[in-house]
């Protein structure tokens, strides 16, 4: 055996979602040959990626069959987030990929979709932080049992003001104006200045560096969207709806907005929250309440990718409610669903960062 011939076999190695070999793709590093013995480094698209064993097992059959039945073969991961970021990275500057989390509508469970998407992307490795931009109606310091702390400031080398850092809850980077407002009083904003403190959380927090940035957006198509456009470059959206029909025609118009010429951000995918009642009692059975599949045919409609189903259980609920994420819960059923939601995320954004153009701030025409 020889790196050589290694070499030359992973080449028959698919990525599953960039469609080319992973010798191709630059994936295969230090390769090592000793006796019988074959060990290299695969160089994943990130940390989270849901094929590794997939990929593992192609590789040592790859090794096998075309080099040495007889080798042992040592397969080693090791990750580089893909990112096609190409703005003058002022605004954010470390931060890989930045994903916001959008509904057409309130009431639909973005605020718990972004935060257990922050939580399952992070379970896998990856570094993820977690901005709540909905100013008016602010989640995350109750779903991650932060009610009434609040940041510190660091001073910045070469600047005359300092920076706010995030606080840290399960492995998560937090930011959110319920973290700067007495939860007690309205923010009663007009949109330039809610705009405004978006702009603050995209250039005055120290995220430092992040493998993804996934932002809770307000519900609606409104100023907040569009500031957080013109501000950050972002990669991409994750479009929230449930199975009803008002819920199903005020997604449509989100769709549209990120669709439209003058914005143009790309469509991760589709998630169908809320999609059937599990009873805790009866964790085999599925009540289609509000519907059945009106997110994965809203889906098939629009030809964007469908990301997955999560159920309505009461854990979710009361999870939200005492901090703990379900995420964080012993409640594997929901857990899972979840874990499928972001891995199809996953695969969806190095998809495409292979794919598409380069990520940049959008220009919009009034």
């Amino acid at each position: 055996m020889t790196p050589e011939k290694i070499l030359q076999a992973l080449s028959n190695v698919q990525e599953p979602d960039l469609g080319k070999d992973i010798v191709t793709l630059n994936m295969v590093k230090d390769i090592v040959v000793d006796g019988n013995n074959v060990s290299f480094t695969v160089v994943l698209t990130t940390p989270a990626c849901p094929m590794k064993d997939l990929i593992r097992n192609a590789c040592v059959n790859a090794v096998k069959l075309l080099v040495n039945k007889d080798a042992n073969v040592t397969v080693n991961f090791t990750a580089n987030t893909s990112s096609t970021r190409k703005d003058t990275q002022a605004v954010l500057p470390k931060v890989k990929n930045i994903i916001a989390v959008v509904s057409g509508k309130g009431g639909v469970g973005k605020s718990t979709v972004a935060a257990n998407l922050a939580l399952a992307i992070a379970s896998s490795g990856a570094s993820v932080g977690l901005m709540d931009a909905d100013i008016y109606g602010p989640s995350v310091p109750i779903m991650f049992g932060v009610r009434g702390q609040r940041p510190m400031m660091r001073s910045v080398e070469g600047s005359e003001k300092g920076m706010i850092v995030p606080l840290e809850k399960y492995g998560i980077r937090l930011m959110s104006i319920g973290l700067l407002v007495d939860e007690k009083n309205a923010v009663v904003w007009r949109g330039p200045m809610a705009s405004s403190a978006i702009r603050q959380f995209a250039t005055d927090v120290d995220w430092d560096e992040l493998d993804y940035l996934i932002i809770d957006m307000p519900p609606g198509t409104g100023d907040i969207h569009l500031t957080l456009m013109q501000t950050v470059p972002v990669t991409g959206v994750v479009v929230v709806t449930t199975p009803q029909e008002v819920a199903l025609a005020d997604a449509k118009k989100g769709i549209a907005m990120f669709g439209q010429a003058q914005i143009k951000v790309p469509i991760i995918g589709l998630v169908e929250n809320m999609s059937y009642f599990t009873p805790a009692e009866l964790p085999d059975n599925k009540y289609y309440i509000f519907g059945k599949d009106g997110g994965k045919k809203l889906a098939e409609e629009y030809d964007i990718p469908f990301l997955g189903q999560i159920p309505l259980v009461q854990g979710i609920r009361e999870g939200g409610d005492n901090g703990k994420p379900v995420m964080i819960s012993d409640d594997n059923v929901t857990k899972r669903a979840f874990m499928e939601f972001a891995a199809n995320t996953i695969r969806s954004i190095a998809m495409r960062n292979a794919n598409l153009a380069a990520t940049r701030v959008v220009e919009v025409i009034d």
